[in-house]
């Protein structure tokens, strides 16, 4: 089932307008809904699942039981980040 009004973070438009300027391929996720991450970026021949999280307290960082259950459940490479220089970091790995 698909979410009827995808909810995006505060920082994903920044985050995927600078990954964008970079050279790296974006593509939104968030119409997907059922936990899947936020973003999925593409980088020389890779494939990187972002979930995309606003900075501030921990309560309001923390993975829904969707997330948590979609990230539990997901055989892949996931990360949970805050900035641009997250998705780098996890990127270079």
């Amino acid at each position: 089932m698909k979410a009827a009004h995808p909810r995006t973070d505060a920082s994903q438009k920044a985050i995927v307008t600078e990954l964008r300027r970079l050279g790296y391929s974006v593509q939104s996720l968030a119409s997907v809904g059922e936990g899947c991450p936020d973003i999925i970026c593409g980088w020389r021949g890779k494939n990187y699942c972002f979930e995309l999280k606003s900075p501030g307290p921990p309560s309001s960082r923390r993975l829904t039981p969707d997330q948590l259950r979609w990230h539990t459940d997901w055989q892949g490479q996931v990360s949970v980040i805050e900035t641009v220089e997250q998705a780098l970091r996890a990127m270079e790995s």
